[in-house]
């Protein structure tokens, strides 16, 4: 079968390996489409946390079943997606109902090796059952259940001001779920494009240039001085996390679904005297693919509004760089096998 391997930073070539063989308490799936994210792109550039190389990319993905052991109610022949956060399933985490931050996590694509190939083994236990969508709808329910476990983790409530930094796919999919929960979205990016996506696409009410405008201003307008009580961050810009505490309201919920690799820092004061929570939001759970699936089916998610760019597997090696530049218009890529 023919794979496609990130040897180091910077460089991916195609390579023919053999195909998985069925073991115990595994699957194999033919895949179909694999969606490129943020992590991809950062593996790419050598700014991955948790990676090393050489490694085979892409944990957005949907393919046919082809066999498994250990999956009841699942049959050769159909349309699936995974959970691609592989876990222990007796640590603390695990045990306590949270395997998305799993002590001993295996992320496929990331610490194993991915969807850019023919064919991929992955544990029984990870599948989904299409439920009725598409290839294309299956291989974004994962960013967007990643938007979906932040927007949880929050515990938005009806009518607060939510401010989404960032109009990556990441947060575009957080935005939608913060406006699901009845959240008074705003979005904060340095990118025209994006934020004009937001107002055209996603008809979120409030958008401001980080760099154009004066954001504090902007947000006391917006909110009648109160900031905002949900703050999110899902650029990973260390600058953008160092800043955000600013938007904040006394009493507010600061959650870092972006990663970066270098330490953060803020003013103690400005943070105790809000009174703020902050906290992190890894991967997603269960509850959070099968909330994202409902969602697509009920209409109140459109994926194929995120996808911007289709690539054929066969162009990615010569493609990929090309996707980084912000001025390419990316917001999602989706790769056909």
């Amino acid at each position: 079968m023919e794979s496609l391997v990130c040897l180091k930073p910077g460089e991916l070539q195609y390579r023919h390996m053999a195909a998985p063989q069925l073991a115990k308490g595994q699957a194999i799936i033919k895949i179909k489409r694999v969606g490129v994210c943020g992590t991809d792109l950062h593996a790419f550039e050598g700014t991955q946390p948790y990676f090393s190389y050489p490694r085979i990319l892409g944990h957005e993905l949907s393919g046919d079943l082809i066999d498994a052991d250990g999956a009841p109610g699942f049959v050769p022949g159909e349309k699936v997606t995974i959970i691609p956060y592989f876990n222990c399933g007796h640590c603390i985490a695990c045990r306590n109902g949270k395997p998305n931050c799993c002590v001993q996590i295996n992320v496929c694509g990331v610490h194993s090796d991915g969807a850019l190939t023919e064919y991929l083994s992955v544990p029984s236990y990870s599948l989904l059952h299409s439920q009725g969508l598409g290839y294309e709808e299956l291989a974004l329910v994962e960013p967007l259940a990643i938007g979906a476990h932040g927007i949880r983790r929050a515990a938005v409530q009806p009518d607060e001001f939510v401010l989404v930094v960032g109009a990556g796919a990441i947060g575009l999919g957080t935005m939608e779920f913060a406006r699901i929960a009845g959240g008074r979205v705003i979005a904060l990016d340095v990118n025209n494009e994006r934020l004009q996506f937001c107002k055209d696409r996603l008809q979120i009410p409030h958008v401001i240039h980080a760099r154009d405008e004066d954001v504090p201003a902007r947000i006391d307008e917006i909110t009648g001085g109160d900031g905002c009580t949900v703050v999110i961050d899902a650029t990973g810009n260390l600058g953008a996390i160092n800043h955000a505490l600013r938007y904040l309201s006394h009493g507010g919920r600061y959650v870092l679904i972006g990663l970066q690799k270098e330490p953060f820092s803020f003013s103690h004061p400005e943070f105790h005297k809000r009174e703020s929570t902050l906290m992190s939001s890894r991967n997603a759970t269960r509850e959070d693919f099968q909330l994202v699936m409902r969602a697509i089916k009920a209409g109140h998610v459109q994926p194929e509004t995120y996808i911007t760019h289709h690539v054929p597997f066969h162009e990615v090696s010569h493609s990929f760089s090309s996707w980084l530049p912000p001025a390419a218009g990316i917001i999602k890529v989706m790769i056909t096998l």
